[in-house]
């Protein structure tokens, strides 16, 4: 696929690539297709974790999976799950980060440096308050958690997470993981 435009492809663009595939991001100005199959642990880990927070939330907050962020003019990567304070749109096709309170990356081979080291370093300098990784420990899901640190800009580990994850923010959550996967 060629670029539009010399400067190459911009985080508006994805909404005119009826040729792309469906879970296609952008990350500084490139176009990263997701092609390899999805594991079904990850897709059940994702459905599931999706359902509890959509209970877990307060009012006034949503939880979306497999939406993208238009960080800014050439990044518009595609958390697994996002938990937003915007409105519902039936159009929607990104969040913007200022709406944001958290975003969940669950590891993938294909996507584990972006989900480990690129994605968090984007989500925070976005200044979007939380985010979780998750990882596949032996079969079990594994939450690294972050928080933004306002003063450096940068997230900050808050916990590593196996069998329960309790937290205060960024909302009361108390979840059995193992429930999360069979």
């Amino acid at each position: 696929m060629i670029p539009p435009r010399p400067s190459g492809w911009e985080a508006d663009d994805l909404d005119h690539l009826p040729q792309a595939p469906r879970h296609t991001e952008l990350i500084d100005g490139a176009l990263i297709f997701m092609l390899s199959p999805q594991r079904s642990w990850h897709s059940r880990l994702v459905e599931n974790l999706t359902f509890a927070l959509r209970q877990a939330v307060p009012g006034g907050f949503e939880a979306e999976r497999e939406m993208t962020v238009r960080l800014d003019k050439k990044s518009r990567p595609e958390p697994d799950i996002l938990v937003s304070s915007a409105a519902y749109d039936p159009d929607r096709t990104w969040y913007a980060p200022e709406d944001l309170a958290l975003v969940v990356e669950v590891v993938s081979e294909e996507s584990a440096d972006r989900d480990r080291s690129l994605k968090p370093f984007k989500y925070a300098q976005a200044g979007i308050p939380h985010f979780w990784r998750i990882e596949d420990e032996g079969g079990a899901p594994t939450v690294h958690t972050y928080e933004l640190d306002a003063m450096t800009g940068s997230y900050v580990a808050t916990g590593i997470h196996r069998a329960r994850l309790k937290l205060a923010v960024p909302f009361p959550l108390d979840l059995d993981l193992h429930a999360l996967v069979p």
